[in-house]
């Protein structure tokens, strides 16, 4: 799976979009943003979440964090993130390379409306070097995606917490 699997479903579903692989990490945002020259909100991170009995990947700017309240009002539970082997095992993908494509097994995707401040956002493709630059939209459409509100915006973007997963 991982970086095989998302190049094999952008292949059939989005032949126009190629992957980028960096020298660099990207395994975290501000990794990604270095990696990539763009702003760490242009990082589309992927979020693996339990919601009662049922696993959703959100999407959201990479600066954004989510909100409690919002988000168990629009997924109609309190998320829960997952586990680094759960990660993989329900996703196919590592954590830090975590993203709505090339899936393991077929997950519900949300997609935070934060990811429409950018023309352009970068989420990870199945690596922790990895990504594919595309319109927030048309990662919605390729996704089967919902859009949700169910962020914040934090007071700083200094933690290193992963980018997606």
């Amino acid at each position: 799976m991982s970086l095989e699997s998302v190049r094999a479903f952008l292949t059939t579903n989005a032949p126009e979009l190629s992957v980028t692989v960096t020298e660099k990490s990207s395994a975290t945002v501000l990794l990604a943003a270095e990696a990539l020259g763009v702003e760490p909100g242009q990082i589309a991170k992927t979020l693996s979440v339990r919601v009662g009995d049922r696993v959703v990947l959100v999407v959201t700017k990479g600066t954004a964090r989510l909100d409690n309240k919002k988000a168990r009002d629009a997924l109609g539970g309190k998320p829960r993130m997952l586990g680094a082997d759960e990660v993989v095992a329900l996703t196919g993908h590592p954590v830090g390379g975590v993203c709505p494509f090339g899936l393991a097994m077929p997950l519900q995707v949300y997609c935070d409306v934060s990811l429409k401040e950018f023309a352009e956002v970068w989420p990870a493709a199945g690596s922790v070097n990895s990504s594919v630059q595309m319109s927030p939209a048309r990662m919605a459409e390729l996704t089967g995606a919902s859009w949700v509100d169910v962020c914040q915006e934090p007071a700083s973007v200094q933690e290193q917490a992963p980018a997606m997963g």
